[in-house]
């Protein structure tokens, strides 16, 4: 059977013109009757076909562009796009059994995220369309890996805002239990079930690479979570402190130090904004901070508050390191642009009383790629700086 057509507005048909995969409720001229998850094809006000996309019922985002080709929505449609995914992180990675296989819009799948943990998979299947076909995804997924274990976690809130519950569990085979992966030298020790995001932060996987090359002298890690960070500096550095505030983290912090031996990294259990307001009283300790904060504005309105957090944060940061001292910023949120993010590093700093140097402009991994005209897939800003 046909999809339903549904005739998007002018404004509507110039964003898909201009490289976007949404359509906003408010330029949809005529509802279907179809239900969440239906695939239905879009026509501007001439009747003329643009695209086929996944419709949602309630989202502000109505719809979402799978492909602008007339072409059937289906089983061997969606396996060939996730072949074409593998294939480009197999180009980018070889055998790496680590990586984050599906991006989302970025790959053209909107609503599907796959990370690979060895021989499991992850998924989230955050809207109506792929949630409704997360059996045949996760039958897909497994033999285009040839992974024995797909686990779903769909305990995120952003489902919330289409109609769905929180879940996460096994969706074939068997819970795999604790995985250890590396990156580089340092093996990780992480719970896909339990664990944050999927398991763990593959996205900063090349950026904790990279800080820990900057790596010397006293480091202090900020937010620490299961050391992907601190134990990359401790390959390096004399002394790391990592803080981490939430106990199961912590505890998970330090297995990973002992699982690596890493004597020389130490655990504090606390709020990292009452830490470095702390440390920030006392002479500057630090050759090397990275800040890795969760995500301070989830939506606009969290924005403002937000503001002030990463400022703050930052302004300790940079009071807490020596002279020629190094400070590794990121922010995971997509509503704080990295212009705002460099201008409130700029504002710390000269509160402060610092010079900086912008030395690296980073942000997710090369597993995490960006589709341009979708700047939602950008979401992950990391700077390197040095104290002047």
């Amino acid at each position: 059977m046909d999809e339903q057509k549904v005739t998007v507005s002018r404004r509507g048909a110039e964003r898909l013109a201009a490289g976007h995969l949404w359509i906003y409720r408010a330029d949809v001229e005529r509802p279907p009757r179809a239900e969440a998850g239906d695939v239905v094809a879009l026509v501007d006000g001439r009747g003329r076909f643009l695209a086929k996309a996944f419709w949602s019922a309630r989202s502000k985002i109505a719809l979402r562009v799978v492909t602008r080709d007339e072409v059937p929505v289906d089983e061997a449609f969606l396996a060939e796009r996730i072949a074409q995914a593998v294939e480009l992180r197999r180009h980018a990675f070889g055998d790496e059994r680590f990586v984050r296989i599906c991006h989302g819009e970025a790959d053209l799948l909107p609503g599907l995220v796959v990370d690979r943990y060895g021989d499991a998979a992850v998924v989230q299947t955050l809207v109506p369309a792929t949630d409704r076909r997360k059996g045949l995804l996760a039958e897909l997924v497994a033999t285009a890996l040839d992974v024995r274990t797909v686990i779903e976690r769909n305990d995120v809130r952003v489902r919330e805002l289409e109609g769905l519950e929180q879940v996460k569990g096994v969706l074939r085979g068997e819970a795999p239990g604790p995985v250890v992966y590396r990156e580089g030298a340092v093996r990780m020790t992480i719970d896909l079930l339990t664990g944050q995001k999927t398991g763990a932060f593959l996205d900063q996987r090349e950026n904790h690479l990279r800080a820990g090359e900057y790596a010397r002298g006293r480091c202090l890690d900020c937010f620490a979570y299961a050391g992907g960070f601190a134990l990359q500096l401790a390959t390096r550095a004399e002394h790391v402190t990592a803080v981490e505030m939430q106990p199961t983290a912590a505890a998970l912090l330090r297995e990973n130090v002992t699982l690596n031996l890493a004597a020389n990294v130490e655990v504090v259990e606390a709020n990292a904004f009452d830490y470095l307001r702390d440390r920030a009283e006392e002479e500057p300790a630090f050759d090397l901070v990275v800040l890795d904060p969760p995500a301070f504005a989830k939506s606009k309105d969290a924005l403002a508050a937000a503001r002030r957090g990463y400022k703050e944060v930052n302004l300790r940061a940079l009071q807490v390191l020596r002279p020629g001292g190094i400070l590794v910023t990121a922010s995971c949120s997509y509503h704080m642009a990295e212009a705002m993010l460099e201008e409130l590093v700029l504002d710390a700093a000269n509160d402060a009383g610092r010079r900086v140097q912008l030395l690296e402009r980073r942000g997710a991994g090369r597993d995490h790629p960006v589709l341009l005209g979708v700047p939602e897939t950008r979401y992950l800003k990391c700077f390197v700086l040095r104290v002047v």
